[in-house]
């Protein structure tokens, strides 16, 4: 294989080739008041801790930080304009459940409502905070995972920046050149 031939480009571009991870929905609930949070930026800290970061002005972010909790929903692409409109506008204002059409459900181990309408849904609660003044890092270990049996690859979106995504598509499987131990089932 001939090596690529690169340009540079704007450090800040760097999420559009980095981000792996697909967009989420965040909900969180405390006391009477519930939030969802379109969230790009999340990363897998082990097989179980999955790491956000929820900026100190969002509202989600107050309501997590008093719960402790939160429901890590997965939308497919069929709901992506559904997406990018609940990160448009703040639960302050309103009830993005009830805006969106999207249907509450009560969660096994937490407080804060899974949504239905999302692929899956994990439920979360918070193992550690690395919360600084410029980066509000949470650390949620997942307690307890729903998923719809099919598809069993659904089709995600991934955020790359400027209005654009990227939705997974063509799966291809390499699981032959893995060691059977280094499968994860």
């Amino acid at each position: 294989m001939k090596p690529s031939r690169k340009q540079a480009v704007p450090p800040d571009t760097t999420r559009r080739w980095l981000e792996p991870g697909p967009v989420l929905l965040l909900a969180t609930a405390w006391k009477d008041e519930r939030a969802i949070m379109t969230l790009g930026w999340h990363m897998m800290l082990g097989y179980d801790l999955v790491g956000t970061y929820l900026w100190h002005g969002n509202y989600s972010h107050e309501l997590a930080r008093r719960s402790r909790e939160c429901t890590l929903n997965l939308p497919t692409f069929d709901l992506l304009d559904t997406v990018v409109r609940i990160g448009n506008c703040s639960s302050r204002e309103d009830d993005k459940f009830e805006r969106f059409g999207l249907q509450a459900q009560a969660s096994q181990e937490v407080s804060a409502p899974s949504i239905g309408q999302c692929h899956a849904s994990f439920e979360c609660r918070l193992h550690e905070t690395r919360i600084t003044r410029d980066y509000p890092l949470f650390i949620w270990r997942v307690v307890h995972a729903r998923v719809a049996p099919s598809p069993k690859w659904p089709r995600t979106v991934h955020y790359r920046g400027a209005g654009r995504f990227m939705c997974s598509g063509q799966e291809v499987s390499r699981r032959r050149l893995f060691r059977p131990d280094m499968l994860d089932e």
